[in-house]
């Protein structure tokens, strides 16, 4: 594992891992986000403070009850789970991609409702406080629109310095994007949110389309996952049926994309990935709106533009996609 990341699992068991990182996963599960919640879970070198809520492939209503659902699949009822806004910034009907996860979100598997219930606070007065209470310690996954991560950067000035690191799957960097050729998905479902954290300042790495495209996991990979004797491989198997029909209609490839689960491991196997720094700003109007730009700092301008003045962060450039699969199927094939 990548220095620095170990420590007890995420039920607070103590394991061989002395100095676990402290997540807070944004989500909008979502099956592949169903995935990387589950590696989280039964992966020893993270300790989970909560689930914080958004809309994407679900409503933030139905994050909720997947976040909950999840946290009780993976034995866990004692995840705080946040619910986040259900719009966003400049507000309007969020965009659900329920075509590509199913109207529940995970494949119409017609899950059983939770037994637990989502805590009082919401998903940016929980961050805040979580930031607060331990600065500098706490990391967060961010796997949808970045809405709840900006209201909590507007909710406390100071968060950007706080928080240890912010890992987002977004953007689509000198690549096409997956909602139309200029944008992707999570970018475009609140680009006014994903622009003010990008230019906050904090200590970001983004993974973008042009990485995570590349790490699939083909019907041979699914169909091994399927027979092993992994903790929730069963599960997820069937979830991803619905994933990977949609796959071989939309982009004629035959498995599924990894988008959250490679975010995930970027987090805690950044070694399996090269990065390039620049500042990134994000198209809030017109045709491109959503669109992810760095300034790959190659020229020296002039004059100041949009991108002047900003902390640069790390843009995922290219993946040991071998190294990342091989990870993955070993956290999720773990009995």
């Amino acid at each position: 594992m990548a220095s620095g990341l170990m420590g007890a699992n995420s039920n607070g068991v103590s394991g061989s891992h002395a100095n676990p990182e402290k997540l807070i996963i944004d989500t909008d599960p979502g099956i592949d986000d169903s995935m990387a919640i589950l590696m989280a879970f039964q992966t020893p070198e993270v300790e989970i403070l909560g689930l914080t809520t958004t809309f994407g492939n679900v409503s933030t209503e139905g994050a909720t009850r997947n976040s909950l659902l999840l946290c009780e699949i993976a034995g866990c009822q004692n995840v705080p789970v946040a619910e986040g806004n259900p719009e966003p910034l400049k507000g309007g009907i969020p965009r659900v991609a329920d075509f590509v996860h199913g109207s529940d979100g995970l494949g119409n598997m017609s899950l059983p409702p939770p037994k637990a219930k989502k805590i009082d606070k919401s998903a940016s007065e929980f961050l805040v406080e979580k930031i607060s209470e331990y600065p500098g310690e706490v990391s967060i996954l961010a796997l949808g629109p970045l809405t709840n991560i900006a209201l909590a950067i507007k909710r406390d000035s100071s968060f950007a310095n706080k928080v240890k690191k912010v890992v987002i799957l977004g953007g689509s960097f000198f690549a096409l994007g997956n909602v139309n050729p200029a944008a992707e998905a999570n970018i475009y479902g609140d680009p006014e949110a994903a622009d003010v954290v990008f230019t906050s300042g904090a200590n970001i790495v983004v993974v973008g389309l042009n990485v995570t495209t590349q790490v699939i996991l083909a019907d041979a990979d699914l169909l091994q996952l399927k027979n092993s004797e992994g903790k929730h491989a069963q599960l997820l198997s069937d979830m991803c049926q619905f994933y990977r029909d949609w796959h071989v209609k939309s982009d004629g490839v035959y498995g599924i994309f990894l988008h959250d689960p490679v975010s995930f491991v970027a987090l805690v196997r950044p070694d399996l990935f090269t990065y390039r720094k620049g500042v990134v700003r994000v198209e809030t109007q017109g045709l491109c709106v959503g669109h992810t730009l760095m300034d790959q700092g190659l020229k020296k301008w002039n004059s100041s533009n949009p991108w002047t003045g900003f902390s640069p962060v790390s843009v995922a450039w290219t993946v040991d996609v071998d190294g990342v699969i091989k990870f993955i199927k070993e956290t999720l094939m773990k009995p």
